[in-house]
């Protein structure tokens, strides 16, 4: 059975509100693919969940970089809770991963996973398993449709990237990775990959046709990174 990793960005479970329509698509192209065979490792962001609580907690208390990591940690934690129970209790397991170093079962179709520990992504835990169960190729699942060669909120004459060496991305993101840092996939995360030989996709989640395109082996939109 094929394994496929996906690290599912909070900015489409819960962009403002929780979006049910997303939601529904996500749950039933998932339970379709899982139906033809593959396995799935889910490892989900914490979208603006993460953002009020960390903008509440150092509004009122001034924590730090650690306290708000861990903040932020819990609610991706909470994210994959939830996708585990919507997604069914026949198709999940029923323990989310807390830690990517640590063994975990894979009895039923479907694994769900949040953030690790602070400062550390989602995207490092979605490479992190990826080694694990000698997956190849990671699906990056936002609401951003490429990699650009510079932000496109500031140029508008910003140019997508289809295809592009993990050397190439590299040079275009920083090198470090913090819990605010905006980047299409995690620094750190990235340097593992590459070394691993780890394909990752940079795709919207929007419409869910897009995904579905993916895992077909059909014509889709978004960036390579190889």
């Amino acid at each position: 059975m094929e394994t496929i990793i996906i690290s599912l960005g909070g900015s489409l479970i819960i962009p403002d509100s929780l979006d049910t329509d997303f939601l529904k698509d996500f749950k039933k192209l998932i339970l379709s693919a899982v139906s033809e065979g593959k396995k799935f490792v889910i490892i989900t962001g914490g979208g603006k969940l993460c953002r009020r609580y960390n903008e509440a907690a150092y509004e009122i208390s001034k924590l730090g970089n650690d306290d708000l990591d861990w903040l932020g940690i819990y609610s991706t934690r909470f994210n994959a809770e939830f996708m585990r129970l919507i997604l069914g209790a026949e198709f999940t397991e029923d323990k989310i991963i807390l830690d990517p170093t640590m063994p975990f079962d894979f009895t039923k179709p479907i694994v769900l996973g949040g953030g690790w520990k602070a400062g550390n992504s989602t995207d490092l835990v979605a490479v992190s398993i990826a080694q694990k169960v000698g997956a190849k190729k990671v699906i990056n699942l936002s609401n951003t449709d490429y990699v650009y060669d510079s932000d496109p909120k500031k140029n508008p004459n910003a140019k997508k990237i289809e295809n592009i060496s993990w050397a190439d991305y590299r040079a275009l993101i920083p090198k470090d990775w913090n819990p605010g840092l905006n980047s299409p996939f995690d620094p750190i995360a990235s340097e593992i990959a590459e070394k691993e030989g780890i394909e990752v996709v940079i795709m919207n989640g929007k419409p869910i046709d897009n995904l579905e395109n993916y895992l077909k082996g059909e014509k889709f939109l978004g960036t390579v990174i190889k």
